[in-house]
């Protein structure tokens, strides 16, 4: 074969190889996964936090505005039975609704049926919710409420029993002045007499007698 020729030959193949290099570098410029398949972009794999909602006894500030008249606001703690009383006497469960809901669900029930334009404002009022507990026990005092307590248990956060404890006749004082008895050796063997204890209750644990 003549020089020519090869020179030839060399050209034609030399354009065919720069071609397949610059198809691969373009391919290159994708990122891909393991699988091949492309790289979708990354987000946080945190998932976003739950609407804090209210629970027994926290207290709230409920403001109305756009009304024909000036309307005194609600200030007070959910009950025990999770409601709150509003305009006209009307009773609205809050335990366990966000703000948001509860806005809601108050402006449905009043508008259209009793005025026409109402804005409604629920506020939870930040405060240190504490029972207490006293009498017979190791550590009487008040005590902080964080979350979800039996009897029992406050009883164990005060230090417990002390010897003279009258355990069968504890008394649990709601809020409201209501008072109920706990018969902690059977709330031991049976949990659905342990009683829970709300925001503000009082735990009182008398001395036997012998």
């Amino acid at each position: 074969m003549s020089i020519t020729n090869i020179g030839k030959q060399l050209g034609h193949w030399g354009l065919i190889f720069g071609l397949c290099l610059a198809v691969a570098g373009l391919s290159g410029c994708r990122t891909s996964s393991p699988q091949g398949e492309l790289a979708a972009p990354t987000g946080s794999d945190t998932p976003a936090p739950e609407p804090e909602v209210f629970r027994i006894g926290d207290s709230l500030k409920i403001v109305y505005s756009d009304l024909p008249q000036v309307t005194p606001e609600f200030a007070g703690k959910i009950k025990e039975d999770g409601t709150i009383t509003l305009l006209l006497n009307k009773t609205f469960t809050a335990a366990g609704k966000t703000a948001g809901e509860l806005e809601r669900e108050i402006r449905a029930y009043y508008v259209p049926n009793y005025y026409k334009n109402l804005t409604v404002t629920v506020t939870p009022v930040e405060s240190t919710r504490w029972y207490y507990v006293y009498g017979e026990v190791r550590a009487p005092n008040r005590q902080i409420y964080n979350s979800r307590i039996t009897v029992l248990q406050a009883i164990a956060s005060a230090g417990g029993f002390t010897d003279f404890a009258k355990k069968k006749k504890i008394k649990l004082t709601r809020v409201d002045g209501r008072t109920l008895i706990v018969n902690c050796p059977k709330a031991q063997e049976n949990p659905s007499l342990d009683l829970e204890v709300y925001p503000g209750d009082k735990i009182y644990v008398p001395r036997r007698i012998w």
